[in-house]
């Protein structure tokens, strides 16, 4: 093969998922590193595929980058895949392939799954720009600014999240984005126990209560964007909670519906809700 950087995309659950091309490279290349040795060697194992490996987790992907630069220079091709799916995409590799790339390296894309395009598509939420968020912090008060800053994108956003946190960050989805927005919920995609729904967000914590086993596993979560009508109501609630900061309630509401032509009596509601 030619020397160079492969970065290979691997299945996010079912083995059957790997691409002919991808086979090919493992297969040709001198060495494999990977994100995780132990799981990479058992995908290669079920893959019939055995190859010198390499270690390269984030904490030492630029110590890394320089070992495999060395190996390239001297004439080699390295394949570099993550756990599963495609490198960099919420997974290390990006560090990597910038070394590489500013060595004057060649680096190529074999491109296959990935759990944010496998959610997006039989979502039912595509709505032709859609926003990659990954995964959001994992402390209330910095996930909720996140949150808020994506809410009045009208691209579907697209999120990952672990099982330790599913319940919080749905709560969180909730409060900062409205309870009628849609979500579809993927869990485990393509492995056994797979499940997948499309609900309101206001529905989410029902149908976490309803099976337990609704808390395991990986997630990728698709909220809808932001309609014109929500990015409108988005606008007087911060010109809402602005005058509130200042003014009694009803004073606030009174202005906010006279600058944003909503009615002051939902405005108002608004508020007293927020406070009860």
């Amino acid at each position: 093969m030619t020397r160079g950087l492969y970065v290979v995309a691997t299945p996010i659950g079912n083995l059957g998922d790997i691409t002919l091309r991808a086979l090919e490279v493992l297969r040709q290349v001198d060495r494999v590193a990977a994100e995780d040795t132990r799981v990479t060697g058992r995908m290669l194992s079920g893959l019939g595929i055995s190859k010198p490996m390499l270690s390269i987790r984030e904490h030492n992907e630029r110590k890394g980058a320089d070992k495999i630069i060395e190996r390239i220079r001297s004439g080699e091709a390295v394949a570099y895949v993550s756990d599963a799916g495609t490198p960099a995409i919420s997974d290390p590799g990006s560090r990597l392939v910038e070394a590489v790339r500013m060595a004057g390296l060649g680096v190529v894309s074999i491109p296959g799954a990935s759990a944010a395009t496998a959610a997006l598509s039989v979502s039912g939420l595509s709505q032709g720009a859609w926003y990659f968020a990954g995964f959001l912090p994992p402390r209330q008060k910095a996930r909720r600014e996140v949150i808020a800053s994506l809410k009045n994108l009208g691209a579907s956003l697209v999120f990952y999240e672990a099982p330790h946190r599913i319940r919080e960050t749905l709560a969180d989805l909730q409060c900062m984005l409205g309870s009628e927005r849609r979500i579809f919920i993927a869990r485990e995609l393509t492995k056994q126990f797979e499940e997948a729904a499309l609900m309101r967000l206001s529905e989410t914590e029902a149908w976490l209560n309803g099976n337990p086993y609704r808390e395991k596993g990986e997630f990728v979560l698709v909220v809808e964007g932001a309609t014109e009508e929500r990015s409108g109501l988005a606008e007087a609630e911060t010109i809402l909670r602005t005058l509130a900061g200042e003014l009694p309630a009803s004073q606030a509401a009174r202005l906010a519906a006279k600058i944003t032509g909503r009615k002051k009596s939902d405005l108002y509601a608004l508020l007293v809700n927020e406070h009860d």
